[in-house]
């Protein structure tokens, strides 16, 4: 399973949290977030991907971000058109397209992305895009009716060790890709717990999960 640690804001701790060797690093470009990234990303591995996450901007801009950073994977995470999505793949990048859920979930909404994006993400519907700190019921995604991969996300932290593993025994991990922390290894928001995350770092990658 892989990891994503989204949110990172702060030079030195991208440094630290680099040195654990995430599949994926996540940079959010949204003025509103608390986590909004505006310096530049320090020299870290170039097996750790680089993600910008977006919410409603034009291409341009997040072309113009690409470029910047390096980004090497843009993260959807408004209301998106399957053009846009297409106009960023076609581009070079990966595209994730995130999806919120509550108590419930339309699967079909999915269907007019799948050729134009290469993961989805599933998210805690909340009061932000997201960060909100707390699970969704991941049961729905027993009804998952793709086999394109995804990204689980959403208020996960040391405490759903356990819930993950029996997710992870479910129908509904088949296509899992990897798991999106964020919020839950804070010490503020931008800031986090290199300590916890390698604790949880561990814990996913490990057979035992």
């Amino acid at each position: 399973m892989k990891l994503k640690v989204c949110g990172m804001k702060y030079q030195d701790n991208i440094i630290d949290v680099a040195a654990l060797q995430p599949d994926y690093l996540g940079f959010i470009f949204h003025k509103q977030s608390p986590r909004h990234f505006e310096a530049s990303i320090p020299d870290i591995s170039e097996q750790i991907k680089k993600v910008g996450v977006f919410v409603d901007e034009k291409v341009e801009f997040i072309s113009s971000q690409i470029e910047t950073h390096g980004l090497s994977v843009v993260q959807l995470h408004g209301y998106e058109s399957p053009e846009v999505c297409r106009l960023l793949k076609s581009a070079g990048v990966k595209v994730i397209k995130a999806f919120s859920i509550k108590d419930q979930f339309d699967f079909s909404v999915l269907t007019r992305y799948e050729a134009v994006c290469d993961y989805f993400l599933f998210d805690t519907k909340g009061k932000l895009p997201g960060g909100n700190g707390f699970t969704f019921d991941w049961t729905i995604l027993n009804e998952y009716p793709s086999t394109k991969p995804y990204l689980l996300s959403g208020g996960i932290g040391l405490e759903e060790i356990e819930s993950l593993k029996a997710f992870l025994e479910s129908k509904a991990s088949k296509y899992c890709h990897a798991i999106d922390v964020n919020s839950k290894f804070e010490v503020e928001p931008g800031l986090k717990d290199a300590g916890s995350l390698n604790e949880f770092k561990k814990y996913v990658t490990s057979s035992d999960l």
